[in-house]
């Protein structure tokens, strides 16, 4: 009976272990983004993806378990608009920088925690932006970034 039972176990994760590895490759794959890359004003430089769709802007850097110092995500809108963001499901502190279509800073708001549970709170700059960049918590600090300040970077064509 054990043997059967042995046999039975190692037939189903046999079975089920592929799915999972799959499923993840999946969605990987799914919510890859393009990369470039942001200079700040002092001339450090930064990998970020780009969230250029519906679907990415929606998914932003949910569920990731870190995010490191030299890393983020830049939001792209075709129009400007004073584009609130919230940290559902977003398990790293961030700061958030509102960008002008020159790309220059025109809000921001630092170490803001990520929510997990309901209700999560809304950001929302006092200007309009084309952009936003969300960077690890005390990056704005570190790097003494504030409103009016350039950023630089290129978008691929599309």
């Amino acid at each position: 009976m054990t043997r059967y039972l042995i046999v039975w176990c190692v037939w189903i994760l046999a079975a089920v272990l592929p799915l999972k590895i799959d499923a993840g490759a999946e969605l990987r794959n799914s919510v890859k983004s393009e990369l470039t890359t942001v200079v700040y004003p002092n001339g450090t430089r930064i990998q970020v993806e780009l969230a250029d769709t519906d679907e990415k802007r929606a998914r932003g850097l949910m569920f990731r378990e870190q995010l490191a110092r030299e890393r983020g995500m830049l939001f792209i809108f075709s129009e400007p608009g004073q584009w609130s963001f919230w940290m559902k499901n977003t398990k790293v502190s961030l700061d958030i920088l509102w960008l002008d279509q020159k790309k220059k800073i025109v809000d921001l708001a630092e170490n803001i925690p990520g929510c997990v549970g309901e209700p999560c709170l809304q950001y929302q700059p006092a200007h309009e932006a084309t952009y936003v960049l969300e960077v690890p918590a005390g990056s704005v600090g570190r790097q003494k970034l504030a409103r009016g300040m350039q950023l630089n970077f290129d978008l691929p064509r599309r």
